[in-house]
């Protein structure tokens, strides 16, 4: 009952305190010699957007706690779909586990896919959906690869392909 009712608040509430601490923190790293963008770029950019992001929530559910208030009193909370939480789970781990020897590209590719495939509504797994998402797949994992390698200047790891682009 308490979740169901602050739920939105006290996750809010925790992910701000996650996103400030991912800020303090990545300041404590090494400040580069080699390169302008050091260590600390990437996890205070998501610490400040993961802050951010939280806060909004937190507002928006405070504003919005007392019309919510008595819908979610009657409200029956849906069961959790535990074999998509595992399965996600396992991509994820499988994901950390090949994405070195393989490399970014072609983990990055795989890990989506299925990924999304996993998280996709039951009756949106047809020929037409998948295709949409291969493409979706492609283009983000493309996207990702070269912002890092030529916005950022951060190598990924290339794995069994070494590719000069």
């Amino acid at each position: 009952m308490f979740f169901k009712k602050y739920g939105d608040i006290v996750v809010g509430v925790f992910f701000m305190a996650l996103g400030a601490l991912l800020v303090i923190m990545a300041q404590m790293l090494p400040k580069s010699k080699v390169m302008e963008i050091g260590p600390d770029f990437m996890p205070t950019v998501i610490g400040s957007v993961t802050f951010i992001l939280a806060a909004i929530l937190t507002f928006l559910s405070i504003k919005n706690f007392k019309m919510h208030a008595k819908e979610l009193e009657h409200a029956e909370i849906p069961d959790c779909d535990y074999k998509r939480v595992i399965s996600s789970i396992i991509l994820v781990l499988c994901y950390v586990f090949i994405l070195q020897p393989i490399g970014f590209i072609i983990s990055t590719l795989l890990y989506l896919m299925f990924q999304m495939v996993v998280l996709s509504p039951d009756d949106e797994r047809d020929g037409k959906h998948i295709i949409r998402l291969a493409v979706i797949n492609v283009v983000f994992t493309l996207a990702v690869f070269f912002l890092f390698r030529y916005g950022f200047k951060i190598v990924l790891p290339a794995g069994v392909f070494t590719i000069r682009l």
